[in-house]
C-alpha cells in the first residue's frame, strides 16, 4: 500500500474514527488530535502492515491505542453523571443561554429524544472501566467482530468476550435503574425535561411514542431494551444529525462539569 491509497481510505473511513473518539473521550480537541495522529503514525508504519487485518481495522487499533494512552491518565466519570451536571447546569446560565441560541439559530440545533439517548449512553459509558467501554462501542456500535476487537485492543477473545459480557451487564443495570424512558421509577428524566425546554409546544408522549424502546419498555425485557438503544446510537452520526451541535455543546459541558468534579473529590 502507499500512501495515496492510504489517504483514500482514510478518508472513507474517517467520518467513522471521528465519532468513535469523539464517543470515548467526550472532547472534540482530543477528538481531532488523536485522528490527526492516527494518519500520521499509519503513514509514519505503512511498511508494516502486511494486510492481515483489514486496513479499518488496523487504523482503528492506531487510534484506540492512542486514546487508550489519553484516557488512562483521566479518571473515570461517575454512573450519576446525568445527576451532577443537570444540577450544575440549573446553575449555570451562561449554558443555557449558549444552548438557546443554538436552538433558535443552528441547522443542526434541534433538540430530539433519541438524539439525548445517545449523548446519554457517551455519558454513562465513560463510568466503565476502559476496556469494557471500548468493546461495547465497537462491537455494539461500529459493528467489529470479536476477532476485529481483539486484533484492535491487542488482547484475547476470551477477553474481549468477557469485557463485553460485564460492559453490556453493567450498563443494563443502571439504565434499568436510572433511566425513566424504561423504568417509569427512574431518576433520571433529563429527556423529558429537555423535551420541555427546548420543544415546549411538543407533546412528549407523541414523541415518546415513535421509539422502539419506549414502547417496548413495558415488556421488561432488559437485554432486548439494551439492542434497541444501541440500534438507535447505530443511526446517528454525533457531528452531522440534526442535533449535533446542541448535542456537542452539552457534551462539552458535561466534559467541563465532570472534570472539576473528579478533581475536587480525589
Amino acid at each position: 500500500m502507499n500512501t495515496e491509497e492510504l489517504s483514500t481510505e482514510f478518508e472513507e473511513i474517517r467520518g467513522q474514527l471521528r465519532s468513535y473518539i469523539h464517543r470515548i473521550t467526550a472532547s472534540m480537541a482530543d477528538t481531532d488530535d488523536i485522528v490527526q495522529d492516527t494518519y500520521l503514525k499509519a503513514h509514519e508504519k505503512l511498511d508494516a502492515f502486511r494486510g492481515e487485518s483489514s486496513l479499518k481495522t488496523w487504523l482503528f487499533a492506531i487510534a484506540s491505542n492512542l486514546a487508550k494512552d489519553n484516557l488512562r491518565a483521566k479518571r473515570r466519570w461517575t454512573e450519576d453523571v446525568g445527576d451532577i451536571c443537570r444540577e450544575a447546569a440549573m446553575n449555570d446560565k451562561q449554558f443555557f443561554a449558549e444552548a438557546m441560541d443554538i436552538r433558535m439559530n443552528s441547522a443542526q440545533g434541534h433538540f430530539e429524544i433519541k438524539e439525548h439517548i445517545t449523548f446519554c449512553f457517551t455519558c454513562v459509558s465513560k463510568s466503565l472501566p476502559l476496556e469494557q467501554q471500548l468493546c461495547l462501542f465497537l462491537k455494539e456500535v461500529y459493528g467489529f467482530k470479536v476477532a476485529e476487537i481483539a486484533i484492535i485492543l491487542d488482547s484475547t477473545e476470551a477477553m474481549i468476550k468477557y469485557y463485553l459480557h460485564t460492559g453490556r451487564s453493567k450498563m443494563i443495570q443502571v439504565f434499568d435503574g436510572r433511566c425513566a424512558l424504561i423504568n417509569k421509577e427512574g431518576t433520571c428524566h433529563q429527556c423529558s425535561e429537555l423535551n420541555g425546554i427546548f420543544n415546549p409546544k411538543q407533546k412528549l408522549q407523541e414523541e415518546l411514542v415513535k421509539i422502539d424502546m419506549v414502547r417496548e419498555a413495558d415488556k421488561g425485557d432488559k437485554e432486548h431494551l439494551f439492542d434497541l438503544r444501541m440500534k438507535i446510537i447505530q443511526k446517528i452520526d454525533p457531528f452531522e444529525s440534526p442535533a449535533a451541535e446542541l448535542q456537542l455543546h452539552h457534551l462539552e459541558h458535561n466534559r467541563v462539569v465532570m472534570e472539576k468534579y473528579l478533581e475536587k473529590v480525589a
